[in-house]
């Protein structure tokens, strides 16, 4: 006979009781990973890598955020300086140093294992992106256990692992992905210490979830600086408000904690303080964080409600459950684990919203208590019967149906190929999307998510597996990495006129020079083995310095493609001095 459980309160023990077998394959897998805390984790550990593992290797190097990280972190290997970031010469103080320290950790031991051209294959750098993924899957099923059963955890887990978000950020060389594991950690520990509280239970309380709690505070400081604690103390004054109390936080031992972070996190900035001053903290503080608030930053403001719209794609297949569990999470909003739960979503969330400029991967670190909260309805079995709410299932079919036909039709008319590896995945994502919509009734809700899980999976493999690999044109920068790859010279140098983007940095050489037309042809002057790499639009005033300083070049190649960046096509002509080879 497989576990099932019965419907129990947010924070209530978590003891599984005998019940029929549901009848689905999928179900009798999660059947048989509750059966130990063992099996649940190798089972999240593994769909994790199924989910993120497509296009991981395959995928370039993303413009521009990702390209800058990468970038910053092979200038940091390249110099030694493990403390000062830079972007070519210029300081790159948005954030602090962790995500860095990670990457170039992983890029220099892969180097030293003997791994050729170790620091310009950008998977390397995603390594920790990945780490961050699977680990935060793992901890929001931690977290779960606190609030849900083993099941409900592991299906908290599940849901977080094949939201469309976080397997984007699991696949970029960002900070994204680790800042959620280290608030997801945070906040396993904080609902432990106030469950407890709520229960009365009075004995000696575990110094593990301090120890998690700080530790994991000074990791989140160190990658995005006081974001995580934003996220801590909106929680933290929302539940004093509501309880009128505080007094569970010395579960967590504030004094003793408040130490070990500052002797994590003061190090580097005491470093850092004393190689550039007070630069890196008016750059990471006022340019960066404060004015977000007041005014969009890169193009990247939007009104209110942005992330709610947004929310509906990003927590995809999660989302459709998520608006079928409201009415019941509302219910039961003042019960010690919603309430909790929802203190860590809904502040923060109501920021995120006000503030000017607004990004996706903003709200990631809130998603953790959403899953949380759909299992704890679903587990109760008061999902919503509203016939509109309920209508929302089909979700499960259509969102598939538009990303898989938009992006297969896109990539041919880009290729001009028909993309015959993406259609049998795209078929596996809309058949589990329809059987998760089909099959949907709150007694078979559970395996309704399940499906969805599966259609989610195949989704992942069809864009980030097959047809995000395959659109060359929207990397340029690998195509001119390799047309210098093959010439002749030892030791080509680069300018680029006109084409900017940091993959091309990355990719070419932390010595490109980023110059205009004029500058190209001054920069193919100098010597041989030099290369200019000139956008079309540059090539006019490429050509005109070249006849008045009597440059003789060629055409080594013409690269075209297409900068998403900037949202048009582009066509980049390599051209050498006369005699290079």
């Amino acid at each position: 006979m497989a576990e099932t459980y019965p419907r129990p309160r947010f924070g209530a023990p978590r003891e599984p009781v005998e019940q029929k077998n549901p009848g689905s394959g999928l179900v009798r897998v999660v059947d048989f990973a509750v059966g130990s805390h063992g099996r649940a984790v190798l089972l999240l550990i593994v769909v994790g890598l199924l989910f993120f593992l497509p296009g991981f290797f395959t995928i370039p190097p993303v413009d521009r955020d990702e390209a800058r990280f990468a970038q910053a972190t092979k200038q940091m290997v390249e110099t030694g300086d493990f403390v000062d970031i830079r972007f070519q010469d210029e300081v790159r103080y948005k954030k602090p140093v962790g995500i860095y320290w990670a990457q170039a950790a992983v890029v220099e031991t892969a180097s030293k294992l003997g791994l050729p051209r170790a620091q310009v294959r950008i998977w390397l750098y995603r390594v920790p992106s990945l780490i961050g993924a699977i680990g935060a899957v793992l901890l929001t099923y931690w977290t779960a256990l606190a609030f849900v059963t083993r099941r409900g955890a592991l299906l908290a887990g599940l849901i977080m692992c094949s939201s469309i978000l976080l397997g984007v950020e699991a696949r970029l060389a960002k900070t994204d992905a680790m800042l959620l594991l280290t608030t997801t950690a945070v906040m396993g520990a904080m609902a432990r210490a106030y469950l407890s509280w709520q229960r009365g239970d009075d004995g000696p309380q575990p110094w593990r979830w301090a120890a998690i709690f700080w530790t994991a505070l000074a990791g989140g400081i160190l990658l995005k600086g006081p974001l995580i604690l934003m996220f801590v103390a909106l929680t933290v004054v929302t539940l004093a408000i509501l309880d009128r109390s505080a007094a569970w936080l010395w579960r967590l031992r504030p004094v003793w904690g408040l130490m070990w972070t500052l002797v994590l996190v003061l190090p580097w900035f005491i470093m850092i303080f004393l190689k550039a001053g007070d630069t890196f903290f008016a750059d990471s503080l006022g340019r960066d964080m404060l004015s977000k608030v007041a005014s969009p930053q890169e193009t990247h403001g939007a009104p209110p409600g942005l992330y709610f719209v947004l929310f509906w794609v990003t927590f995809w297949p999660g989302a459709a459950m998520a608006g079928m569990a409201t009415p019941a999470v509302w219910r039961a909003r003042r019960e010690p684990g919603a309430q909790f739960l929802l203190a860590w979503l809904l502040p923060a969330w109501i920021i995120f919203e006000l503030v000017i400029t607004k990004l996706p991967h903003y709200v990631l670190p809130l998603y953790p208590a959403i899953a949380i909260l759909i299992v704890g309805a679903l587990e109760r079995k008061v999902l919503s019967r509203t016939p509109w709410i309920v209508r929302g299932s089909a979700w499960w079919f259509v969102l598939p149906l538009v990303i898989t036909v938009a992006s297969i039709i896109g990539a041919m008319t880009l290729l001009r190929q028909p993309e015959f590896l993406a259609w049998p995945f795209a078929a596996g994502a809309l058949i589990f999307g329809l059987f998760a919509w089909w099959m949907y009734d709150d007694q078979r809700a559970e395996r309704s998510l399940l499906n969805a899980i599966g259609a989610a999976w195949f989704l992942a493999v069809c864009i980030y597996g097959v047809v995000v690999p395959s659109l060359a044109p929207l990397f340029p920068s690998v195509q001119v990495a390799r047309a210098l790859r093959n010439v002749e010279c030892v030791g080509p140098a680069a300018a680029a006129a006109g084409f900017h983007e940091p993959s091309l940095v990355f990719m070419v050489g932390t010595s490109t020079v980023l110059t205009n037309g004029s500058g190209a042809a001054d920069f193919l002057l100098q010597g041989s083995c030099r290369f200019a790499l000139v956008e079309w639009r540059e090539e006019r005033a490429f050509a005109q310095r070249a006849e008045t300083v009597g440059l003789r070049y060629n055409v080594a190649t013409r690269i075209d493609g297409y900068n998403f960046s900037q949202g048009r096509a582009i066509s980049i002509a390599v051209f050498r001095s006369e005699g290079t080879r």
